[in-house]
């Protein structure tokens, strides 16, 4: 019994190194967004350790974070995406969100802000 042939399943070491570049490429024009992002998301901490979270500036770091969440794990940060979920979450609840969350804003954003900061190039 005669078989055909079989595609060669194994990736194309070209097509890999085209396809990180371009991913390469895409953190690089996305990166001011997300570094904004976590700057809402690092304001709502402060404002919210101080007693002095208004709703607009809540609705706009639950914003922020489901952006996150939507996006750093296409770039491999499958841990922020965790993150930013769990504060997408946290900011969702408007009305048990004071100080005492404010640890775990801080905490949660400050994790987000080193990861984005430090991924390395696709190699």
């Amino acid at each position: 019994m005669k078989t055909t042939s079989q595609p060669d399943l194994l990736p194309d070491p070209h097509e890999d190194a085209a396809l990180s570049r371009a991913m390469d490429g895409l953190w690089a024009r996305f990166l001011p967004d997300i570094r904004a992002r976590v700057s809402v998301l690092e304001t709502t901490a402060r404002a919210a350790s101080e007693g002095a979270l208004t709703a607009t500036q809540c609705e706009a770091a639950h914003s922020a974070a489901h952006k996150l969440a939507g996006v750093l794990g296409t770039f491999g940060l499958t841990r922020g995406t965790v993150l930013a979920r769990e504060l997408e979450v946290m900011l969702a609840c408007k009305s048990s969100l004071g100080r005492d969350a404010a640890p775990k804003l801080a905490e949660a954003t400050g994790e987000l802000r080193g990861m984005i900061e430090n991924r390395k190039p696709s190699a």
